[in-house]
Parts: C-alpha cells; structure tokens; sequence
C-alpha cells in the first residue's frame, strides 16, 4: 500500500509538470507580466509608491471604486480631514486609494474616482499580482462575491482601515473605518511630527 501511494504521488507530480510545461507554450494561455508592487498607474501616469524622493508619509486606502457604501464614507471621510488640516501637515501626506478590483477599475477610472473625492487623492491600480502583494504585506482582506442576476456581477467583500506609510512603505499606523473624520485628523499631526522628529534626529 505504500509503494501505490508513492507511485499515485510520483504521477500527481508528474501530470503538474507535464500540465504545467504545455500552458508555458500554449500562446493562449494569458498571464499577467510581473510588476513590483509598488509600480502603480494612475490615470495616465505611472507613479512608485515607495518613491524613496518624495518624502512624504503615505496615507493609503483600499477599495474599488463600485463599492455601494463603505469606500464612499471612507474617502468622504478622508477628504473632510484634509480639507481641515493646515497646509503644512496636509504636504506631509500622500493620500491614495488602491482599488482591489483591477480587471474593472482602470488607472483612468481609479484616477476619476479618488479626485472625485479630493483633487489630492490619488487613485491607482495595478495587475492582480501587484494588488494581492500590497494586500498581504498590509493585512488587507478581500474576496470577490459573484452576484447572479445581477447587471454588476460582482462585488468586493473586504476590510476597511487607513493605513500609514513610510516612503519606504513601512507601516507606522492603521486606523479602522470611521463614520467622521475627527480620529483621522487627531492623528494625521502625531504622525507626521514623530516622523519629522526621526528625521532630524536621523541627520544629526
């Protein structure tokens, strides 16, 4: 019994192998060319998300942009403390929504819907690859949800929190979806300062 399992083994391996080597040669089978994660496109720019010249700290939603309810709030949210904020600490801050549904939202569209909000807001996408490695390194959890009968086909289930980065893309802090922006702008200066402090500790 087991040499049968290893032989059942052997030849599972083996139909991979031989399946997988008649896809890498099978001109149509599609695959997504490989990006890092942090290239992203916004309308029609590329834009780095880890751009170690820009300095600023990366305050970083995701969502899509055919969400009913909970992206709108968050991004209405965001753009309320924003708008509240002094100019200074609002230069400190890149905010940017990554959409979780690329195969829809197109770097167009991403672009539209974030400025819809705010002009400051950028709205990126990426390939499928480039949004599940942003989504795993964040802890961001998303699934998409067919729906029968349905004109929009599907939707996005996922969590919802503002994440903030380093230019690095480290992660200094997230926050939990949130119906005002009073939170958001309490900590929007702790963050920047403390940041800002680093720095200039850094230099001496």
């Amino acid at each position: 019994m087991k040499y049968q399992w290893i032989i059942l083994a052997l030849a599972l391996v083996a139909g991979l192998f031989t399946s997988y080597m008649m896809d890498s040669n099978d001109p149509d089978v599609t695959r997504e060319p490989y990006y890092p994660m942090n290239f992203l496109e916004s309308g029609t720019q590329a834009i780095d998300l880890f751009d170690p010249e820009d300095k600023r700290i990366r305050l970083v939603y995701f969502g899509y942009t055919q969400c009913p309810d909970v992206c709108p709030t968050s991004l209405a949210v965001l753009s309320a403390a924003l708008k509240a904020l002094p100019q200074q600490q609002r230069e400190q801050l890149w905010p940017v929504f990554i959409s979780l549904d690329p195969s829809r939202d197109t770097a167009a569209i991403s672009a539209q819907y974030a400025a819809h909000f705010d002009n400051t807001i950028t709205g990126a996408t990426g390939t499928e690859q480039q949004i599940k490695a942003l989504a795993d390194t964040y802890g961001v959890l998303y699934i998409k949800n067919i729906l029968e009968n349905s004109t929009i086909k599907y939707v996005i289930d996922h969590n919802s929190y503002f994440y903030f980065l380093k230019p690095n893309g480290d992660l200094i802090k997230k926050l939990p979806h949130l119906a005002n922006p009073s939170q958001l702008i309490a900590t929007i200066p702790t963050i920047t300062a403390e940041i800002t402090n680093n720095e200039i500790i850094e230099m001496n």
